[in-house]
């Protein structure tokens, strides 16, 4: 019997009317979304609910918004066994959270932070990110060191074979993207996005993190997390603290952590959160692992 790997999404999933299934139809979810408006000291769960989507969009709103809703269905979930976690970018704090590193309260606000300082940092030091699918791994990098010298870019996500996003200054990104078209990727698209996140323009992103992170407390995680760092597992509170603020300049090495996950025993993943993202990327990565979702009530009555 393999392992189950739980999954949680980053950035990019969210919509308007996220979680509103959960609150109207179970009294445990509707105590989590007013926690979580106390906390934040506004209502999250309208803005999840009800838009507008441009206020969702906002990444100091989108990051607590799709963490919010993770962490509910996980709390509704708490009968299911799990072996191993991991998140995309954001959804690190969600599989934190899960793995028992991180209290729902401190996540909530760690995200909340962290979208403030990616805003800022993507306001300060404006950048773009293009998808980039076709091209493997070595092929991405070499062309970024090359475009380089036109701006800063650099691989940010490598989400599944032959599909990277690319990070940096707008220069650098354009310049990476002309080359990746004459070098035969078959899409090339530039992501509507508020910042160069994963890359060294979200620098300084760094200090501010780190002093939020230095006032929380971390405790060793009760199942692996695999690190988007270093594709490894994390358990330790020191190591979380140090990779959690290397994640923001550093790119997220999914289709390696998957793999990591796999030769580990996992031969099962399941997404816990809104959209499909991650499913769609372990498909491609592993065909022969199963997948499923788990994002309205319904999901939840057919898992259980």
């Amino acid at each position: 019997m393999g392992k189950t790997a739980w999954m949680f999404p980053g950035q990019g999933s969210q919509y308007v009317g996220m979680g509103k299934d959960l609150n109207d139809g179970d009294a445990e979810a509707r105590t989590l979304f007013e926690q979580a408006d106390r906390i934040l000291g506004f209502s999250i769960s309208t803005v999840c609910f009800e838009g507008p989507e441009e206020e969702l969009k906002q990444t100091s709103n989108t990051q607590p918004a799709i963490f919010l809703h993770s962490i509910v269905l996980f709390h509704l979930l708490k009968h299911t066994q799990c072996e191993m976690a991991a998140g995309h970018s954001l959804g690190e704090y969600t599989a934190l959270v899960a793995a028992g590193a991180l209290t729902f309260e401190d996540g909530l606000k760690l995200v909340r932070r962290r979208g403030e300082l990616m805003q800022q940092a993507g306001a300060e030091h404006p950048g773009t990110m293009a998808a980039v699918v076709g091209l493997d791994a070595a092929m991405v990098n070499d062309l970024c060191s090359e475009a380089s010298a036109a701006g800063i870019v650099q691989a940010a996500n490598f989400n599944s074979p032959g599909q990277i996003v690319i990070s940096g200054s707008r220069e650098g990104v354009h310049k990476a993207m002309e080359m990746a078209k004459v070098r035969g990727a078959k899409i090339v698209k530039e992501l509507p996005v508020s910042g160069a996140f994963h890359s060294p323009l979200m620098e300084s992103a760094r200090a501010g993190l780190a002093a939020a992170l230095d006032k929380v407390e971390i405790r060793d995680a009760a199942i692996p997390v695999y690190a988007n760092v270093t594709a490894r597992p994390m358990r330790t509170a020191e190591d979380i603290r140090s990779l959690l603020v290397q994640q923001l300049t550093s790119p997220v090495r999914w289709e390696e952590s998957v793999e990591c996950m796999v030769a580990d025993g996992a031969s099962s993943f399941v997404e816990i959160g809104p959209g499909k993202v991650l499913q769609g990327l372990v498909k491609r990565i592993r065909s022969t692992v199963t997948t499923r979702g788990i994002e309205t009530l319904g999901d939840i009555a057919g898992s259980t």
